[in-house]
């Protein structure tokens, strides 16, 4: 397994695999944000599956582009579209909106297999994406060996563990844990292939609950209600990050702690979770457009991963609920929401 700690700012830092040593080709460097590009405008199509609408996707991904020399209305044209985390969705989408672009940049796991399906051929850069050797839409991650390449959502499969200590330190007694996942989500599948050996490990039973709509949510916590669980580890997605305030919602309404993959859902009032920054993987992908756009082929681009996961308490969360949190995992938090 691969070594996993908290740093001393209280994030999660581990060592990613060996091909790590690529992430130095895909910063830009100070000579290349003043270099002189070609006259010819690229066509840039950005779909947000279930992120948006989101300006700060906008801003980031424009800035770190203009910096490379590639300015929005000059030498490129980005298009962003915001579209809803379902297949049938992004099926309609993803033509319409690539019909005469040079490159495609997708966010979630969602987005990008359905990209990899429509448009094979089309140089592509994914975000948030899990698993994606797993799933299919590299042959690996340092030589990714087809049309596509981005940047991971999870760096090692230890994070997952992480989750549940997490909530087992809040509730020392903890035996049940509800792991709520989109159905038919490529997330869940590798998420909870992942949490396999932390059950037995950590003596917690892992019952999975599965929705596949909004609609759906209601059921699902009632399940959880029928079954006396006491606490929830959230598997997130484009689905669940769009649904994450309700999701948080009917947490605090049965009187969960949850925890999550996805600091959204902290803000949105979920207890606590260890995730990266979704900024920092907007950033490493404008980095990798960049560097396609400057004639490099996705498929001798690594995919690169997060450098750190950081934890996210809510305090009003934990007040709702009656739970103090210990002074330890204060100290390690990145940021406390009082």
């Amino acid at each position: 397994m691969l070594p996993i700690w908290f740093n001393l700012h209280g994030a999660l830092t581990m060592k990613r695999r060996g091909f790590m040593g690529g992430v130095g080709a895909v910063v830009v460097s100070p000579l290349a944000a003043h270099a002189e590009h070609p006259k010819k405008l690229w066509r840039v199509a950005f779909i947000v599956a279930g992120w948006g609408p989101d300006p700060a996707a906008r801003i980031t991904f424009s800035k770190i582009l203009a910096e490379a020399g590639y300015e929005d209305g000059k030498n490129i044209s980005v298009n962003y579209h915001f579209v809803a985390p379902q297949a049938a969705a992004l099926e309609e989408a993803i033509p319409k909106f690539t019909s005469n672009v040079d490159l495609l940049v997708v966010t979630t796991t969602i987005g990008g297999i359905t990209a990899k399906k429509l448009v094979p051929t089309l140089p592509t850069v994914f975000i948030g994406v899990g698993a994606p050797v797993e799933i299919g839409l590299v042959e690996s991650l340092s030589r990714p060996g087809g049309n596509m390449t981005g940047v991971a959502y999870e760096a090692a499969i230890e994070t997952w563990g992480k989750r549940i200590e997490l909530l087992k330190e809040i509730l020392p007694d903890l035996d049940r844990v509800a792991v709520l996942k989109a159905a038919r989500d490529p997330n869940s599948r590798y998420a909870m292939k992942s949490l396999e050996p932390w059950g037995p490990q950590l003596r917690v039973v892992l019952w999975p609950i599965e929705f596949d709509s909004a609609e759906g949510l209601e059921q699902a916590f009632a399940e959880i209600a029928r079954n006396q669980i006491r606490a929830l580890l959230v598997i997130g997605g484009a689905l669940v990050l769009a649904n994450r305030k309700r999701i948080a919602e009917l947490a605090l309404q049965h009187g969960l702690p949850s925890c999550h993959n996805i600091r959204e859902t902290v803000e949105a009032g979920g207890l606590a979770s260890i995730s990266p920054s979704l900024s920092e993987l907007l950033e490493i992908g404008a980095h990798i457009t960049a560097k396609i756009l400057e004639g490099s082929s996705p498929r001798d681009i690594p995919v690169q991963q997060p450098s750190r996961y950081q934890v996210h308490l809510n305090l009003r969360t934990a007040k709702a609920l009656g739970l103090t949190i210990p002074p330890s995992l204060l100290a390690r938090a990145d940021e406390v929401i009082e």
